[in-house]
């Protein structure tokens, strides 16, 4: 249940906001949804792909944080955040209604006294209410963009799917389908002006990060081999 309304100086001066990351604030996600403007800081952390809204079948970009559904290997409950964290998992428990900037009041982040305040005593918004607003800004108009640059490459044909088969040192493997990337092969046998197309328009880039991106598939991999390893090793200490 969700409790949004529109955030008021008055009304919620006094509220404070649980900023960090942490499972029970729903930050324990396989995949989250992304906006252009953050593959540069997302492709050197994160697999970045395209997936299909389950409701609209309309594309959209995610970086992937996990192989199992609720797994976010980036999280470590406690700490900050060594990896760049993707601005829908920075914005919560914060939304846009309108041009208003609105907030869950049952949000398990506004809990009590702890955390970020909102407003300091004389009403005026904190840095750290200044920095949603920029960061809901920045998703307001990167999604329309997003849209535009996945619309082209739809356009272009340069979308396709990818199943990503791995397999972890306790026997386990996993098969993640429903996801998709750049066809390099479609790219490589664009013509010239439509290359120079996505190039004026600064998608070649993005096109190129994402393409980098999948390197982060084996790195992500590794986080989960060492994060079985470290619950085997447990497990087995339990026993003794």
């Amino acid at each position: 249940m969700t409790n949004v309304v529109i955030l008021n100086s008055q009304l919620h001066r006094t509220l404070r906001v649980q900023a960090g990351a942490s499972a029970r604030f729903g930050d324990d996600r396989r995949f989250v949804q992304v906006i252009a403007n953050e593959f540069p800081l997302l492709a050197i952390h994160y697999p970045v792909f395209f997936a299909k809204d389950a409701d609209t079948g309309a594309f959209y970009c995610g970086a992937m944080l996990g192989f199992d559904e609720g797994e976010n290997l980036f999280l470590e409950e406690g700490r900050p955040q060594s990896a760049y964290r993707p601005l829908n998992l920075q914005r919560g428990p914060f939304y846009t209604a309108g041009n208003e900037l609105a907030v869950d009041l049952d949000s398990p982040r506004m809990d009590g006294e702890a955390g970020e305040a909102l407003f300091t005593p004389a009403g005026e918004p904190t840095a750290y209410l200044e920095s949603i607003k920029a960061a809901m800004r920045e998703l307001r108009d990167g999604l329309e963009r997003t849209k535009i640059f996945i619309d082209t490459l739809m356009t272009l044909k340069l979308i396709e799917p990818v199943n990503i088969k791995v397999g972890f040192d306790d026997g386990t493997k996993r098969d993640v389908v429903g996801l998709y990337t750049i066809s390099q092969d479609a790219l490589r046998g664009l013509p010239d002006a439509d290359v120079l197309e996505l190039f004026r328009r600064g998608y070649l880039h993005l096109i190129y990060l994402m393409i980098a991106s999948l390197k982060q598939v084996p790195v992500l991999a590794q986080k989960k081999n060492r994060r079985i390893l470290a619950q085997s090793e447990s497990l087995g200490l339990a026993r003794l």
